[in-house]
Order: C-alpha cells, then structure tokens, then sequence
C-alpha cells in the first residue's frame, strides 16, 4: 500500500519522485526513451532488466539506461517500510539544460554489457539525496534554475563515484536502447524466480501475445519450458555438488523447496534429496 507519493516536474517532465509504501510492492517500469536514478532510503528493491537481475538495499542505489524493467519493492531485515526516491534523465531535456553542448561523457558512447549497475555507499550521494528531499518538504523553494542545477549535480556525482568507468559507460548509452531477441531475454531468465507477466514486461508485450510467441519459438507453453530447464539445472546440481536441495531449490528459481521438491519428484520419481543419495550410492559402487 502506498502511503506517500511526490514528485517534482522539469519543463512538464517527471524529474523527481519520492515514495514510501507498505512492501512488498510489485510493479513494470517500461523506460523506451529515459533513464532513471534511484536510491533506496528504506527496504529492498529487486530489479530485473531484460538479461539481468540486481538487489540493492538501504543506502545503496542503482542507475538504470532506458529498456525495459520489472521491480520488486521489498521489506528489510531492519525495516518494514520502503522508501526511495528516483531522479529522471530523457534526452531532450539534457539537451535542453546543456544548451545542445553535453559533456564529453555523455558524447563519447563506450561498449556496454551491462544496462544497470549498482552504487554502494556514497557520502557525497547520501547529502545529494537529502537536499532533494528537503525540497520536497519545502516545495515552495524550488525554481527551474535550480532544478537544471540540481540534475546537473547529480550526472557530474554519478561521474565521481568509486565504480565511474561502469557508471560512465552507461551514461554515455543512456539513451542507446540495447536490443535483445526474444531467445536472449528467455535464456537469461531460465533460473529467475519471475512469472510470465513479468516475462512478458521484459519482451514489451501482453501475456497473450507473450505466451503465442513463446509457442512459436519453442514448440510449447513457457510454464513447460522454463520448469523442464530448472529441473535439468537442478539435476545436475544434485549430482555433481554437495549443495543441499534448499539451496539447489533457489539456485534454480524456484519459489520454495516443497514446490521444488513435489515438482521433481514429479519428473524423476523420488524426491531431490533420495535423487541425491541414489546416486551417491552408484558412483561409490
């Protein structure tokens, strides 16, 4: 339940918002044609990208390059409430605020493999945070010329942070979209404990329309598919680590151990842990 929402406009674009919720709290964020900044006050947020999956919890932040996202807003071992506050970037606006002349970094587009990084603790990103949030506060204080100052500071902080060749490399393909085929987005969550609607999210489309592309590229239905490859996943972990079947259960994405072990049985016969030690038992004979 969200219990507290504000944002702040730039040139009647959103470039602040705060929020604060009653976790957990689930939701898409679709980002064709901007990039977002966050920064997480209380909880845990969960995000998942179309090849790839960051957790960041309280005073750690995350800078995400347009594309496609799903999110989980989650509680804490310290705290039962979320609370984050995000800044926007789009490109007509950094235009607009460098007056055509960005800065070299933002030019000067480097190879990129990844579309998120994570930034830990930052001092001088903590204060950045807390003079946003005192505007909000105070909204009354806020103009246009301070907001461009404002969201300048913070691209020339994100410049300065200990991880600067990764944040750069995004900031530079900030509004680059990276394009991933159908089989790319699936492969890369194989093991991801998400549902198919979040699936869909990734590949921008309906459920429906997911679940029909789906068949036509693997001959099956995505719930047959993606279970039969956690299940070989698993297998081979059974038999070739000494990880016990909760881990194995989680390493392969799914939801708990009781539904990893009544869905292997299903396949194999015998639970993982029976699995486990039959083998065991061959390989000693």
């Amino acid at each position: 339940m969200i219990e507290d929402y504000k944002t702040i406009d730039l040139f009647g674009k959103l470039l602040f918002e705060t929020i604060i919720l009653t976790p957990p709290f689930k939701k898409p964020n679709l980002m064709p044609n901007e990039a977002c900044f966050l920064y997480i006050l209380k909880g845990e947020y969960d995000s998942i990208s179309e090849v790839d999956r960051l957790k960041i919890e309280a005073e750690e932040s995350l800078l995400m390059k347009c594309g496609n996202y799903t999110c989980n807003m989650l509680p804490s071992k310290t705290s039962n409430t979320y609370q984050a506050l995000a800044v926007h970037f789009y490109p007509d606006i950094l235009l607009k605020i460098y007056e055509n002349k960005l800065p070299n970094f933002l030019l000067e587009q480097q190879p990129l493999e990844i579309g998120m990084s994570k930034l830990n603790s930052d001092v001088l990103i903590r204060k950045y945070i807390e003079g946003i949030l005192f505007y909000f506060e105070n909204p009354e204080l806020v103009s246009e010329e301070l907001l461009i100052l404002k969201l300048k500071e913070i691209i020339l902080l994100l410049n300065q942070t200990k991880n600067a060749p990764a944040i750069r490399a995004i900031l530079s393909n900030l509004f680059h979209p990276t394009s991933y085929s159908f089989r790319e987005i699936i492969k890369a969550h194989y093991y991801s404990n998400i549902s198919l609607e979040e699936l869909a999210t990734l590949n921008n489309q309906s459920l429906s329309t997911f679940k029909r592309e789906f068949k036509k590229n693997y001959n099956t239905s995505p719930a047959a598919y993606l279970r039969d490859k956690k299940l070989e996943k698993s297998e081979k972990l059974l038999v070739s680590t000494d990880l016990r079947a909760t881990d194995i259960a989680y390493e392969c994405g799914f939801n708990d151990v009781s539904h990893f072990s009544k869905t292997f049985k299903s396949k194999f016969g015998v639970s993982p842990t029976l699995y486990k030690m039959n083998h065991f038992h061959k390989s000693l004979n």
